[in-house]
C-alpha cells in the first residue's frame, strides 16, 4: 500500500485541511511555503493520466475550493497549482495528488524557471498531431 493510501486509511497521521468521501487534502510535511497542501483522491491512481476524466474533474473542483480557502485564510497573494506526473517530473509518491503552494512574496522559497529551447514548432506540432 502506498504512503498516501496509508494516510487515507488512517494508519499514518496527517494534518487534514479538507476531507469528504472521495477526497483528502493534507498539509505537506515539507512545507515549501506556509500552507503547502496536497489534495488527493481517496481511490488510488498512480498519476492523473490514469484517472477517469469525471473523477479528475471532481479532484480539481476540490482543489480549487481548498486553494480559495488557503488564499483567503493565509492571506496569500497567489498560489501555484502543480501536478507532477512520474518520477522524471518530480513525482515522489505514485498516488495522484495536486500541490497547492501558497505564494506570499517574491522571496518565497520556491522558484520556477522556464528557459527557451530551439525546438522546431512545426515539427513538434506534427509529432503531437499523430494518431
Amino acid at each position: 500500500m502506498c504512503v498516501f493510501c496509508e494516510i487515507i486509511a488512517g494508519n499514518i497521521p496527517s494534518k487534514k485541511v479538507y476531507e469528504d468521501d472521495e477526497t483528502l487534502a493534507i498539509l505537506d510535511i515539507s512545507q515549501t511555503t506556509k500552507g503547502h497542501t496536497l489534495v488527493m483522491p481517496k481511490k488510488h491512481y498512480d498519476n492523473f493520466l490514469e484517472m477517469p476524466s469525471d473523477e479528475y474533474g471532481k479532484l480539481m473542483e476540490k482543489t480549487q475550493s481548498v486553494a480559495k480557502k488557503l488564499m483567503k485564510n493565509l492571506e496569500a497573494k497567489g498560489c501555484n497549482i502543480l501536478i507532477n506526473t512520474n518520477e522524471i517530473a518530480g513525482q515522489s509518491v505514485m498516488h495522484t495528488h495536486v500541490h497547492i503552494i501558497p505564494r506570499y512574496d517574491v522571496s518565497d522559497t520556491i522558484k520556477f524557471i522556464f528557459t527557451e529551447n530551439e525546438s522546431d514548432l512545426d515539427k513538434v506540432l506534427q509529432q503531437i498531431s499523430q494518431d
